[in-house]
């Protein structure tokens, strides 16, 4: 199989959608009568989840009716916080089939069809025309691509004049080994973790300008340890992320603390602009 394929076939469950209704009914809600934060607590793949989405959205040019494109948008939690939470219209893209039909169904259940659009298809190639959008985000998912040039490249021409690009992923802080799995890959075939330097010299040839950075593992291993003691008191909740992450969840966070508490990685925020 080809990476793409690879990384397809990691993220995907096979009973996603019906996992994800159970759970919400375990956490008593009605699945037919669905508000769209009802699914915060499972449907944002990256560190410090929702939480995350706000602190990360606090540092874009945002306003009403601006049309994003979501790089990698897995099952549309952050697609659907934009879309409700600052009035945006959003385009998702990602390569994971059961990914997408799982966006489209969960948006239609909480009132948003009209808002969000779920595209099977990959960041390289993504079958848009040029000029599209005002502006473009992805959260965790550089460390799935290693052709960053490429995608920077494509995501720079789908972008209008001064277009701005938001970039939430784990990137490389210092020496040392990740050990796998991750949640964004099982070996090391498929994890394409860079370090800041190299993104901001990739968006620079792409042709952007990186107007704000900031490093965010502090806030991680925050996360993380408020995450840990909210388990040790009440349990794993019914809907989190686990889901998505599948049996060994608990070994692939283990994996990743471990990684930012020895500074080999740290999840960075990068805003850029296009020049």
């Amino acid at each position: 199989m080809t990476v793409e394929q690879n990384v397809a076939q990691h993220y995907t469950h096979g009973a996603l959608e019906a996992t994800i209704l159970e759970a919400l009914r375990k956490a008593g809600k009605d699945p037919e009568r669905l508000e769209p934060d009802d699914l915060a607590p499972g449907d944002e793949f990256h560190i410090g989840g929702r939480e995350a989405t706000v602190a990360f959205a606090e540092q874009l040019p945002l306003r009403p009716e601006l049309r994003l494109l979501d790089v990698g948008s897995g099952i549309g939690g952050p697609a659907r916080y934009f879309a409700h939470h600052q009035k945006c219209h959003v385009t998702g893209i990602d390569l994971t089939d059961e990914f997408v039909r799982v966006a489209r169904s969960l948006s239609q259940r909480v009132g948003l069809a009209d808002k969000v659009t779920f595209v099977q298809g990959s960041a390289l190639e993504p079958p848009f025309p040029a000029g599209s959008f005002d502006g473009a985000y992805m959260l965790h998912v550089g460390m799935n691509i290693g052709d960053k040039a490429a995608l920077f490249a494509q995501v720079k021409r789908l972008l209008k004049p001064d277009g701005f690009f938001g970039i939430y992923d784990v990137m490389r802080m210092g020496p040392g080994e990740i050990m796998f799995p991750v949640p964004w890959a099982a070996t090391g075939a498929t994890s394409f973790v860079d370090d800041d330097a190299a993104y901001r010299r990739l968006l620079t040839e792409a042709g952007f300008k990186v107007v704000n950075e900031r490093e965010r593992r502090a806030f991680a291993l925050e996360f993380y340890a408020r995450t840990k003691a909210r388990i040790a008191e009440t349990g794993l909740p019914p809907l989190g992320t686990h889901i998505v992450m599948g049996a060994d969840f608990a070994q692939k966070l283990g994996n990743v603390v471990d990684a930012i508490e020895r500074g080999v990685i740290a999840p960075v925020e990068m805003i850029a602009r296009a020049v």
